[in-house]
């Protein structure tokens, strides 16, 4: 027999041989064993994740013998020949190179006819996105009421490209990305079979390149086995393929999360010099970040594959930093990821990357400038408040000397009470009685009350008002009737004193201690 590659010698032949898909396996299992089989499966996913072994599998396991059954021998004639694709009831379809409507019509007429052998006549359609739309809609009559004999199984890559009408006659099934984890551990296993020393890190560097494809990272051990021989180690992976160590990728973060911008930028130059992918490292970059971030947040995270002790070293330098720093960082090389895709330099855009990360850590930010501040309140001696009044000492019930109030406070000319004598006769000629129509006479006019509430200048009317009651009693007024009442003052007397301007608030805001503490703690002067 000739040679088999090991994506072929190893494919799964049973539902229990498939890796990584769990989800997909069960809920096929227990609709066998329910037999709530619909008319028509959609298998979603990556390349080299399982799709066609997966079809291959459900159609073993519906025309197996005395099936439908999911516990079914892969080694019995039936099951041997669909796993060979010699089986008249099982039609693999290619949806690249059979995509007119002429093909769909094929089809239509051939579902007519009943299975030769098994109990089931299925139709297997890869690429099923690359069927026309005119073939879709062929295809649709048949595809949602097929005859009870016949089973459809669609396989594709890019689900948005076949049409709403399929997709809601199907029952989709996406499968994922296999874990990196899993697919070293199968290449392992392998390896063992074919008699290969496969160094652990060897398989975990394959597993990584692979980026969760299982048929990739066999072609990549068989590869491997052709150049190496029987021993197969970490740095022959790295050469052949071109992967960067998660040595260099642990030295690159740290010198990010330490700032040291030359041994970063060296770095990438040796690896540039080396014939390494770039691209490829700087995923390795955005894993290790992501790591490291999610490490922040559940301190039972694991390493993403790096060493132990490395591991141990990059946690504490990411000590120093929130987790938001590292979601700028983690931004910075997404744009970066983005222009090295198209781009023919991609060392440049990396090293730009790079320093513009490093930046990103070392720059100043207002939730800094805020957190600051709040550490300075907490450690204030005087709490803070806003706008201060002075109290003022309440007055002594004993009568105070009339002739120390000017001293304390001058007291304005017009609250004095005037004397008979120093009043002024008014002019004859400017006086206006009132008319005698009016029912009433003018009411006096009223003093002002003896406690006026004090303005928002602050205490000085206040102390006024406080000599004012404790002064003592002045000589009798002689009565004034309203009727001779002038309606001016006299021009000897001295105008009221203005109220004093209310204070201004922006004046206090800058009194504030809390302001105060920031100008002294950043040097900083306030620009009126």
């Amino acid at each position: 027999m000739s040679y088999q590659v090991f994506a072929r010698k190893y494919r799964p032949k049973t539902f229990d041989d498939v890796l990584g898909q769990d989800h997909v396996v069960r809920t096929l299992q227990n609709a066998i064993a329910q037999k709530r089989l619909a008319h028509a499966y959609l298998f979603v996913g990556p390349r080299g994740t399982g799709k066609t072994t997966t079809a291959r599998i459900l159609a073993k396991a519906l025309n197996c013998t005395n099936g439908p059954k999911a516990d079914f021998d892969p080694d019995e004639d039936v099951c041997v020949e669909i796993a060979e694709g010699r089986s008249l009831d099982v039609l693999e379809i290619d949806g690249a190179s059979n995509n007119s409507v002429d093909d769909v019509r094929n089809i239509r007429e051939s579902v007519r006819f009943a299975p030769a052998r098994g109990q089931f006549k299925i139709y297997y359609i890869d690429e099923v996105h690359m069927l026309s739309t005119a073939a879709f809609n062929a295809l649709l009559k048949t595809l949602e009421e097929p005859p009870e004999h016949v089973k459809f199984i669609f396989a594709t890559t890019e689900a948005h490209k076949v049409l709403p009408t399929i997709l809601s006659r199907c029952q989709r099934f996406d499968l994922r990305p296999i874990p990196t984890e899993i697919i070293a551990k199968h290449l392992l296993h392998i390896a063992q079979n074919e008699g290969v020393n496969l160094h652990e890190s060897a398989a975990w560097a394959i597993g990584k390149g692979a980026d969760g494809g299982m048929r990739d990272a066999q072609s990549m051990l068989d590869q491997l086995v052709a150049f190496c021989g029987e021993t197969i180690t970490e740095a022959n992976v790295l050469d052949v393929f071109g992967f960067t160590s998660r040595e260099t990728v642990a030295a690159v973060l740290g010198g990010l999360l330490t700032r040291d911008t030359p041994t970063t930028l060296a770095t990438v130059q040796r690896e540039a010099e080396a014939g390494r992918e770039l691209s490829q490292l700087l995923g390795e970059l955005i894993s290790g970040l992501r790591a490291l971030l999610v490490a922040k947040l559940d301190s039972s995270a694991g390493g993403d594959g790096i060493p132990a002790e490395t591991w141990a070293a990059l946690r504490a330098a990411a000590e120093n930093y929130p987790p938001e720093r590292l979601l700028s960082v983690i931004d910075v090389f997404a744009e970066t990821e983005a222009r090295m895709k198209w781009a023919s330099n991609k060392r440049l855009h990396l090293e730009i990357g790079l320093i513009k990360a490093i930046q990103s850590l070392g720059e100043v930010r207002l939730s800094d400038v805020i957190k600051v501040l709040a550490g300075a309140s907490e450690h204030l001696t005087a709490p803070v408040t806003y706008a201060p009044v002075a109290a003022i000492p309440a007055p002594d019930p004993a009568p105070a000397p009339v002739a120390a109030a000017p001293a304390a406070v001058p007291v304005p000319v017009a609250e004095a009470v005037p004397t008979p004598a120093a009043e002024p006769e008014p002019p004859v000629a400017e006086f206006k009685p009132e008319p005698e129509s009016s029912p009433e006479p003018v009411a006096a006019v009223t003093p002002p009350p003896s406690n006026p509430a004090p303005s928002a200048g602050g205490g000085l009317f206040s102390s006024i008002d406080a000599m004012i009651e404790s002064a003592p009693d002045a000589p009798d007024e002689p009565v004034v009737e309203a009727a001779v009442e002038p309606p001016w003052k006299p021009e000897s007397a001295t105008p009221a004193e203005p109220p004093a301007p209310k204070a201004d608030p922006m004046e206090e805001f800058y009194k504030d201690p809390l302001i105060q503490t920031a100008l002294e703690m950043f040097e900083a002067t306030l620009k009126r």
